[in-house]
């Protein structure tokens, strides 16, 4: 039988290869548990400025939302703020390749333009997110213990939630978000204001965003905004929402 022989060199070679590899393969795995850039913070919490696709059909929510709204509302009024936003952000020397968050934190330093492009495209990228045809249902773990702490039961914040989304006077949006204390708090903001910026009426992280503009419900309920919002909670992934949760608190 012919026998091989290694060299001292080639073995360290292969051993170092091999070692590399498994350090790489170590590392990949690492950052897809911790589900986290290199700065440590974590990628669910971080918004691009470009719009990304819809995680399902147009019509894949109709026991909430119709195909036709949901084509305008994503093909028309969101792309816009992601356009607009581009542009702003383009015009102020804003790293694109930074979280939109950053900007969000200390918006107060920026345009109006910026603002209401910037709120709009971060928004809606959540509200796209935090919604499925598979949906409904309840929240559980970790997010479900924290809603009863904090609001009593889930149907109590459900109710709240549901109340601020009501209640908003003219455009705006309803938010379950996690307040600097790491404890969860419903309210809302007018227009495209979210509870990230700097100078918002709620200052947090949002965990779920309810959009009660009437672009977002008009073709189907027309006025009767709480016939929209009652059904919008049979499309809201509680699987993304307890991530987003999990992301933060730990």
């Amino acid at each position: 039988m012919k026998q091989y022989k290694t060299s001292r060199r080639v073995f360290i070679t292969d051993t170092g290869k091999t070692m590399l590899g498994i350090g790489l393969g170590m590392a990949a795995f690492s950052t897809a548990c911790n589900n986290s850039d290199s700065s440590g913070a974590s990628t669910l919490l971080q918004t691009g400025f470009e719009q990304k696709p819809l995680p399902y059909a147009y019509d894949a929510l109709e026991k909430a939302i119709d195909a036709r709204t949901m084509e305008l509302h994503y093909s028309k009024h969101a792309a816009g703020y992601a356009t607009n936003l581009a542009e702003e952000a383009k015009a102020a020397g804003v790293n694109m390749q930074e979280p939109l968050e950053n900007v969000l934190r200390t918006i107060s330093k920026y345009s109006v333009k910026m603002r209401n492009n910037g709120g709009g495209h971060y928004n809606h990228e959540l509200f796209w997110h935090t919604m499925s045809p598979n949906g409904g249902g309840e929240p559980s773990g970790k997010l479900q213990e924290a809603l009863v702490a904090s609001f009593n039961s889930v149907d109590a914040f459900r109710t709240q939630l549901t109340e601020a989304g009501k209640s908003r006077f003219g455009s705006g949006w309803a938010w379950l978000y996690v307040d600097g204390d790491k404890k969860l708090q419903v309210g809302s903001t007018p227009n495209q204001d979210n509870p990230l910026m700097d100078d918002s009426e709620i200052k947090g992280t949002p965990l779920l965003g309810l959009d009660v503009w009437e672009h977002a419900y008009y073709l189907r309920y027309q006025n009767k905004r709480p016939d929209y919002i009652n059904a919008w909670w049979q499309v809201v992934d509680w699987k993304a929402v307890e991530s987003r949760y999990a992301a933060i608190v730990g």
